[in-house]
């Protein structure tokens, strides 16, 4: 499956009753969902997955969503931010002379694109000096 659009990140207003929240990003497994609650005063906390939440669509090209647990829903004055959160570990193995998928090698491809994604978003909110300093 491909990795189709740019997009890494999606913020939600809470309200105090809404659980479910959507992304539109690729992630492979659950465990690449960083979500984060910002308060009105920007201090920001880091949920936990199975505690505080759970994902579903994990490997859908088109995203999927993030449920809060009953109780956990976000107050009116805090922001949802649902990251994508790529482990930065190489797991294709290719062995001589043996087989080479190609459901194998995308997979390899498409985490090698979401890590720069992820790379490109943090230099994208980094300073920066002109290029001919």
């Amino acid at each position: 499956m491909t990795i189709s659009t740019t997009i890494i990140k999606n913020s939600y207003s809470g309200d105090g009753s809404n659980l479910d929240f959507t992304y539109s990003f690729k992630i492979s497994a659950d465990s690449e969902m960083l979500v984060i609650i910002r308060s009105s005063t920007g201090t920001e906390t880091t949920k936990t997955l199975t505690t505080n939440y759970t994902v579903s669509g994990a490997g859908d090209a088109g995203g999927g969503t993030v449920s809060f647990v009953s109780g956990q829903a976000p107050a009116s004055t805090e922001t949802v931010i649902l990251r994508r959160n790529t482990t930065q570990t190489q797991a294709l193995d290719l062995i001589e002379n043996d087989n080479l998928p190609a459901n194998s090698l995308e997979t390899a491809f498409d985490k090698n694109l979401a890590i720069a994604q992820e790379l490109q978003e943090q230099l994208d909110r980094s300073f920066k000096v002109s290029r001919t300093t």
